[in-house]
């Protein structure tokens, strides 16, 4: 007879209401900030999966969830410049004109002011929620969101003179 030693804190059912409330939202968060969706499913995927092995009591799956998303979009951030530091240059995807030149200005900014600019205004997350999920103060989710609007301002600006 085998039993499962580790405690497990997450029923199946938890994890499924999960996937079906979130899943979409989440995905689009790590679109939003690695700019693929091949790349986001797997990300949102690899989440749920390290979500439901997870050992943690957790007080609020959905929030830790999130902050997994966060991080594995980041870890995938990190993955693709050393790719490009390395591999020839590949074709870019398409959007539409003016969301291909907002995603080509985003993709420019250091990642934690373009992970923070996604979070405030594309998900519509407070600061605090902002400081929560990126593991930092709240003064410092502002800065960093006020630091990336200023950087964009000025690539903007560059782009239409």
């Amino acid at each position: 007879m085998t039993s499962d030693v580790r405690p497990r804190h997450l029923s199946d059912s938890l994890v499924e209401d999960l996937y079906r409330s979130e899943r979409v939202g989440l995905v689009r968060l790590a679109l939003l900030v690695i700019g693929s969706r091949v790349a986001a499913e797997d990300v949102v995927q690899e989440s749920f999966l390290r979500l439901r092995s997870s050992s943690a009591e957790l007080s609020d799956p959905a929030r830790y969830l999130r902050r997994i998303v966060l991080n594995e979009a980041r870890q995938a951030l990190r993955r693709r410049e050393v790719e490009r530091r390395h591999l020839p240059a590949e074709p870019g995807f398409a959007l539409q004109p003016e969301l291909d030149e907002m995603w080509q200005l985003l993709d420019g900014l250091p990642e934690k002011r373009r992970v923070a600019l996604v979070l405030r205004y594309y998900e519509d997350q407070s600061f605090s929620e902002i400081a929560r999920l990126m593991d930092c103060g709240e003064s410092t989710a502002r800065s960093l969101v006020h630091r990336g609007l200023k950087s964009l301002r000025r690539k903007l600006d560059a782009n239409h003179d």
